[in-house]
């Protein structure tokens, strides 16, 4: 019967004996698990952030653009032919199913004044619904209503980035600002969003649609919009609604069967199921590179334990001559192997996530530690140990002890 008490002992006392060879042994381990517990750390905080800037968006979106122009034979783009109305949004409404909200949308970069300040920015004509589906939260003041878009007031909200640029610490409710050569009174401020990847949210004006075709920006058509953004009821509506906007728009538009459409459907639940896959591929990707380092560390305690156990042959030939079995001795460098490598794992976790944290600090960027993670890396650390540390535990327990004696 083995004596793990005592086997324990012998191998703590051993690793005591050459301490530098047993941190150094460790080291592999520890760059290897901090290394795993970084990467999980970054990966788990990128897909965080791209699922919180996807709701910040909005969710369960539907985005109609207009046709593309073309000029001499040149594809413009989507939205440069004008084709879509306000009409098309209020038959979206009434028509297709698994509809939440639809929100007609005019928009184009204008010139913004107050004062000796001035701002390029995006300026969007709206109605009311779209800051709902959009996500958008009144921070000061209020929303511009029905009534100001029935009679094309005018009156705007503002992102916070246009609030810090015009105004600075002044209050701008209430205040004058100019879009191109119009004035417009700013009725309220726009709780911050942040930056979408290199977009940001906050950097731009509501107005409303009618204020922004009649007297902003014009329009080629009475009606006409750039896009109608579609909020469903559901992720599973989604589907539904886009087959029947489809339907609904190619009737409306005259289309023919053979005739292609003059308009795109973009779906947004497609693309943040493409993000979330993209990012958690990642995430893979980089803790598959760090375990490499795990096993790197693995094959570091294995090469030392074969060093020890060819520099304690007479130790072992002795501990066999006076009666230890061969298993004695396979335990005895199995438990050696693993404190190693549990220490080392130990130390990896707090290095791990220490410089997580530092990371996190220094490049403001999400970091995302959770126990899961720690509790892998450093379960995967002891059996890394016991795998790599096997080989020379064999190897001394095969020993012969009469050869073991006279090793010199």
């Amino acid at each position: 019967m083995i004596d793990f008490k005592s086997t324990v002992k012998i191998a703590l006392n051993s690793l005591k004996v050459n301490k530098m060879r047993s941190i150094l042994t460790s080291l592999g381990i520890i760059i290897g698990v901090s290394a795993v517990i970084i990467m999980l750390a970054i990966g788990t905080g990128a897909n965080k952030q791209v699922q919180s800037n996807m709701e910040s968006m909005g969710s369960n979106l539907l985005t109609i653009r207009s046709a593309t122009a073309k000029t001499g034979g040149v594809s413009m783009g989507m939205g440069t032919k004008p084709t879509l109305s306000i009409k098309d949004a209020e038959m979206i409404k009434k028509q297709a199913r698994g509809i939440d909200a639809v929100a007609p949308v005019l928009n184009s970069t204008k010139q913004i004044m107050y004062g000796n300040q001035n701002w390029s920015t995006t300026v969007y004509g709206v109605t009311t619904p779209y800051l709902y589906v959009k996500n958008y939260e009144i921070e000061l003041g209020k929303s511009f209503t029905r009534d100001d878009n029935q009679n094309a007031a005018k009156v705007a909200l503002i992102g916070s980035t246009i609030e810090k640029e015009l105004f600075g610490d002044i209050n701008p409710i209430n205040k004058t600002i100019r879009i191109g050569n119009v004035p417009f009174k700013v009725v309220g401020t726009l709780k911050t969003k942040g930056a979408m990847g290199h977009m940001d949210q906050d950097d731009l004006i509501f107005i409303p649609i009618t204020t922004a075709q009649r007297k902003v920006f014009g329009t080629d058509f009475p009606g006409a919009v750039s896009q109608i953004v579609v909020k469903a009821l559901s992720l599973e509506d989604t589907e539904i609604a886009q087959k029947d906007i489809e339907e609904i728009l190619r009737r409306t538009h005259n289309l023919g069967k053979m005739q292609e459409n003059d308009f795109q459907i973009r779906n947004s639940a497609e693309f943040q199921e493409k993000m979330k896959s993209t990012v958690k591929t990642f995430a893979i990707l980089l803790a598959s590179i760090a375990s490499v380092s795990l096993i790197v560390g693995g094959i570091g305690i294995m090469n030392i334990m074969l060093v020890s156990v060819t520099e304690r042959t007479k130790e072992i030939g002795i501990r066999l001559a006076i009666g230890a079995r061969a298993q004695d001795i396979r335990m005895q460098f199995l438990i050696e192997a693993l404190i190693l490598s549990l220490i080392g794992g130990l130390i990896g976790v707090v290095v791990g996530i220490a410089i997580a944290l530092i990371v996190g600090k220094v490049f403001s960027t999400a970091i995302v530690i959770s126990l899961s993670p720690i509790l892998l890396s450093f379960g995967f650390s002891g059996l890394v140990g016991i795998g790599f540390g096997y080989y020379p535990a064999h190897k001394a327990s095969m020993l012969n002890p009469i050869d073991a004696l006279r090793y010199e």
